[in-house]
């Protein structure tokens, strides 16, 4: 199973077409951690699960989803509820309690992805402003979910692969 996660696009809709264009026979699910600044009865929302991020001043948005994928329970957030710039401990709290085993969350715009007790927890960082390390470089990632653990894998927004933030996360 394929996860393609975005976050962090403020507005610019082309992203999330041109993402959607490049991967929709390729992946299972598109998610988008929020901050769309995006109509909630944009046409993207066809094929993305979203989520209200601290820019989004819609109702209609949820701010936190649980998306049964079946072979996983996905967690979908933008993380400022969640105080994601401090810690994770009340993610990971919220994923014990909805039984997620994968955390998507955005806000920070800063990519990062870890296990935490066989939660992978992972963040696209974002596709219209980055920042911290890897502030020059625009990016959404792709979750394959085989047998063993999770392959996560960067992409910049032109859709080139960034070999050196794959990794792999082994399930115990």
């Amino acid at each position: 199973m394929k996860y393609l996660v975005v976050s962090d696009n403020h507005g610019i809709e082309s992203y999330l077409e041109d993402i959607k264009a490049k991967w929709l026979n390729d992946v299972d699910y598109f998610f988008h951690c929020g901050d769309s600044e995006l109509s909630p009865e944009s046409d993207i929302w066809s094929t993305y699960h979203v989520v209200r991020g601290n820019c989004d001043y819609y109702n209609e948005y949820d701010n936190v989803k649980l998306i049964d994928t079946t072979q996983d329970n996905v967690l979908l957030t933008h993380g400022h509820l969640f105080h994601v710039n401090m810690t994770f401990d009340q993610l990971l709290y919220k994923a014990e309690e909805m039984k997620a085993n994968i955390i998507l969350y955005g806000h920070t715009h800063q990519l990062f992805a870890t296990m935490v007790d066989d939660i992978l927890l992972l963040n696209p960082g974002s596709i219209s402003q980055p920042r911290g390390k890897y502030s020059y470089l625009k990016t959404y990632a792709i979750i394959t979910h085989q047998e063993d653990g999770y392959l996560v894998e960067y992409y910049n927004e032109r859709h080139e692969l960034q070999k050196e933030l794959t990794h792999f996360f082994s399930m115990n």
